[in-house]
């Protein structure tokens, strides 16, 4: 490949060739990484302890709050639950005041709280050439069951779930960044609700939830790239093709709203707080059910056929390929914020 790449994930087919390049050899990993597979898991003693590691680029309010909850959700879908938490925390030179880090240890502190997981350690440091907070969390957690779940578990006929809606987290991150402009043309009260989204941010309780209540085969947590990236690293890890129902996929008002302005397909946008399962075609309802009565919307949004289909949206009565996005459609709100300044 000639060039750089644009600002986010590299490249499917080079992390690929990459990840099968420089692969681990210590045979009590049970779950290596793998397009798409959000967590390790490795043996150790009796217990199947998971790992993961997520940074958070582009929010600065809560950044705290989304470091922990993005990184337990990495952990919940390997059917574990999370339990401590590291940080990394590099802060922008000649903007860091004593405010702005009690203020992530605050966040960091009360997500853990709320979540059930112990802060244990990391560092903290202020750092030359970055314009804005960014925090590498670190996570660890335990297996529930005898082997952990992994985005290439989706077998042909699964029910593809997905939980609460697609772009939330890009909702809240929208408005955090341009708070002014959006309360202008749509009030305050559309700001508060969308800061609020970051509330449903975590999918720990339905993930959890899922794997009690029936077959589940494969959970994935739809980030970068959203709802899209999610569906195709699952396709992709799990040798299968999609066929989506573009009616069943939720989006809220405000994301509508937000993406319309912007120009940003909530197809392929920062999404954390929806889940993906795919389960049996026949705990499809038990699933769905119980997600419900936790108080969380889920509903059946595809199936998966064989891989010779593809990813798939059905649109009415047609059938066209599923958008697919090189990077997140956040990368691009810099741009397309000034043309509409």
């Amino acid at each position: 490949m000639i060039g750089s790449f644009p600002v986010g994930k590299l490249p499917s087919s080079l992390l690929e060739r990459l990840l099968r390049k420089y692969k681990a050899s210590d045979r009590r990993v049970v779950l290596g990484p793998g397009i798409g597979e959000d967590a390790a898991v490795v043996s150790f003693g009796n217990k199947l302890l998971a790992a993961t590691t997520d940074p958070i680029t582009f929010a600065v309010e809560d950044i705290g709050w989304y470091a922990v909850a993005v990184n337990a959700n990495d952990i919940a879908t390997r059917g574990a639950k999370p339990r401590w938490f590291l940080c990394s925390a590099l802060l922008p030179e000649g903007k860091t005041t004593a405010k702005m880090a009690e203020d992530i240890f605050r966040q960091v502190h009360k997500a853990c709280r709320v979540l059930g997981i112990s802060s244990i350690g990391g560092h903290c440091e202020i750092t030359a050439g970055i314009p804005r907070p960014v925090l590498v969390g670190f996570m660890l957690g335990e297996v529930l069951g005898k082997r952990p779940l992994a985005t290439s578990g989706v077998r042909v006929g699964d029910s593809l779930i997905f939980t609460k809606s697609a772009a939330l987290e890009a909702a809240s991150v929208i408005v955090r960044e341009r708070k002014g402009e959006v309360a202008r043309r749509f009030g305050k009260a559309f700001v508060r609700r969308c800061l609020g989204f970051v509330k449903y941010i975590s999918v720990v309780k339905e993930a959890l939830a899922a794997i009690r209540l029936g077959r589940v085969h494969a959970m994935h947590d739809p980030t970068e790239g959203g709802l899209s990236t999610g569906i195709f690293e699952m396709a992709q890890a799990s040798g299968v093709g999609f066929m989506i129902e573009n009616e069943n996929i939720a989006l809220s008002r405000e994301a509508q709203i937000l993406c319309r302005m912007y120009h940003l397909d909530p197809l392929g946008i920062l999404s954390s707080g929806g889940l993906l399962i795919a389960c049996g075609s026949g705990d499809t309802s038990r699933v769905v059910g119980g997600i419900r009565r936790a108080g969380i919307p889920a509903a059946v949004i595809g199936r998966a056929v064989p891989k010779k289909y593809g990813v798939v949206l059905k649109q009415g009565e047609r059938f066209i390929p599923f958008p697919k996005f090189e990077r997140d459609e956040i990368a691009c709100l810099g741009h397309r914020l000034k043309m509409n300044g």
